[in-house]
């Protein structure tokens, strides 16, 4: 085997590993985002939320990773009580692999200690693909492609994929416990490849604190996930700014040995739109960070038989 073809077979290697160690994202934008990494959250609050992100990850980088989701709750009561559904879809690609979900969700809430918790399942699949057909095999590429070591065409698979969790939201705080891909599940690319997708927990939660300036507040927020391989926690401060029915806010978030990432955005009779540029510390470097881009849309549900619903943001925090 010469050089090239070892290079090849390390590169094809990598993409799995870096597949497999950054199976899920981690938003920048994470906090508008309780819905997408908690099922229990469906329906937490008495609002009808729909959210769309995209993140576009190592800018300068060739085939660098991208990813997307989007996904929409709700409350409803059944027998006097109140529980939550929602849905969701998501789309990331990295080089010649691509990962897809979608799921389902559904939570059941009590109150308690003045707040609402909740408690909730989720239910779907994930289809990963790899598509060789961009490999360069460069001057030997006849030979190349027909090596039964490399992959000639497109292959595909599809797993089950289940998760559960808790959230608890009160006036003051919020805070979230759950975990994904609770099947462990393993897709097979073709007939001499699989990958293992390893379950993921993640915590998250916040505050929001009033300043003597009735129109300022401040949200500090934290996020965790971890494979129990790899970790990764981000830390958030955002400052908010009210002014009539329109709400502007930016902060920083700092992820230790990673990134620091600048926010802002502002939310409009419902809707929200948010931007996070990620700074890597590595040697990577500033200019090769991530853009994140977050819209958001809320609607009051009528559960008292008012006549007319009013649109608010999807949450303080």
């Amino acid at each position: 085997m010469n050089s090239k073809r070892l290079l090849l077979s390390f590169l094809l290697s990598l993409c799995f590993l870096v597949g497999k160690a950054q199976f899920d994202v981690a938003f920048s934008n994470y906090w508008a985002l309780n819905g997408f990494y908690n099922p229990a959250y469906a329906g937490q609050v008495d609002k009808l939320n729909i959210y769309g992100t995209y993140s576009l990850q190592l800018l300068g980088f060739t085939n660098a990773p991208n990813s997307m989701a989007f996904g929409a709750d709700m409350p409803f009561r059944f027998l006097k009580k109140k529980h939550g559904v929602g849905a969701g879809f998501f789309n990331e690609t990295i080089g010649l692999f691509t990962n897809q979900r979608f799921w389902a969700q559904y939570s059941f809430k009590i109150s308690l200690f003045g707040g609402t918790f909740g408690a909730g399942i989720q239910g779907g699949a994930l289809n990963l693909s790899f598509d060789p057909s961009d490999i360069n095999f460069g001057k030997h590429e006849g030979a190349e492609k027909d090596d039964p070591a490399f992959p000639s065409s497109a292959s595909h698979g599809m797993g089950i994929d289940l998760g559960a969790g808790i959230f608890y939201n009160h006036p003051l705080f919020y805070a979230g416990f759950s975990a994904n891909h609770l099947t462990s599940p393993t897709v097979d690319l073709g007939e001499t490849n699989e990958m293992k997708v390893d379950p993921a927990l993640y915590f998250t939660g916040g505050c929001n604190i009033k300043t003597k300036n009735p129109l300022i507040s401040i949200q500090p927020s934290v996020f965790m996930m971890s494979d129990l391989l790899n970790f990764k926690a981000n830390f958030t401060g955002r400052v908010s700014y009210t002014s009539d029915e329109k709400v502007f806010y930016g902060g920083f978030s700092y992820s230790p040995t990673i990134s620091v990432s600048l926010l802002f955005g502002v939310n409009l009779k419902g809707i929200n739109i948010g931007y996070a540029y990620e700074m890597f510390t590595s040697k990577i470097g500033a200019l090769h960070g991530s853009h994140d881009i977050y819209l958001g849309y809320s609607m009051d549900m009528n559960f008292k038989g008012k006549s007319k619903n009013k649109h608010k943001s999807i949450r303080i925090l």
